[in-house]
């Protein structure tokens, strides 16, 4: 029933209140993706975060046994979906990953990526299967998200979205749209490059531009992102 967004939405938030923002693609092969992703989703909204740290491991054990859970009740085979998850801190962000869905990093007219992709082997040209995802029992599979920290500065821009954008635009393409347009004409153009180009999955994805503040100028870190 979801259509999706009726154009973009935007809104600013400050970084001292630690948001955080994600997205979670559900497996189409699997059955009832969509309520996999919802529940992630749902679950992040709830979970309770130590002042400390993120803990954005622990909580996708959470995530994982809840999605387990409804599939037991359902009598389903399996449930799945991926999530890229980036949380701000006032000189720093923390991402966590786990399936193909991306965390893309603009910096200095660059675009790399910071997730890891949890995918296997391609056969006979096919897309990789998932190695790793939310919905895996413990008995299948210990699910091991990836998560690292970094640093951000004024003008950076990060880019989470699902593989429905990437698979459609190459990041090459990306990077020039983010050198030549105002951000939120890059969105539109992002979408409209996916569509245009097959638009063979949901395409989902955040932009978030670090701006220029008190708390972001005063940040002197390299973009150093390191494994937790």
């Amino acid at each position: 029933e979801n259509q999706g967004t009726k154009g973009i939405k935007s809104k600013s938030v400050d970084a001292k209140k630690h948001p955080i923002f994600a997205i979670f693609d559900g497996m189409g092969g699997e059955e009832a993706g969509e309520m996999a992703a919802y529940l992630a989703a749902e679950e992040l909204s709830k979970f309770s975060f130590e002042e400390d740290s993120a803990d954005l491991d622990e909580y996708c054990k959470q995530a994982n046994n809840r999605i387990c859970e409804y599939t037991k009740e359902k009598q389903m085979t399996s449930v799945g979906t991926t999530a890229a998850i980036l949380r701000f801190y006032e000189n720093q962000a923390e991402l966590c990953n786990i399936g193909d869905s991306k965390i893309l990093l603009y910096s200095g007219g660059e675009l790399n990526q910071l997730s890891y992709d949890h995918v296997g082997i391609s056969v006979g040209g096919r897309k990789p299967p998932l190695t790793q995802n939310l919905g895996i029992e413990a008995t299948e599979l210990v699910i091991e998200p990836y998560v690292a920290t970094g640093d951000y500065q004024p003008d950076d821009v990060f880019l989470i979205c699902s593989d429905g954008l990437t698979d459609m635009v190459t990041n090459e393409r990306i990077q020039e749209l983010l050198n030549k347009k105002s951000k939120k004409a890059v969105a539109k153009a992002l979408l409209k490059e996916a569509l245009n180009n097959g638009g063979k999955d949901n395409v989902s994805f955040i932009l978030i531009c670090a701006e220029k503040n008190s708390v972001v100028d005063r940040l002197k870190g390299v973009h150093l992102w390191r494994r937790m």
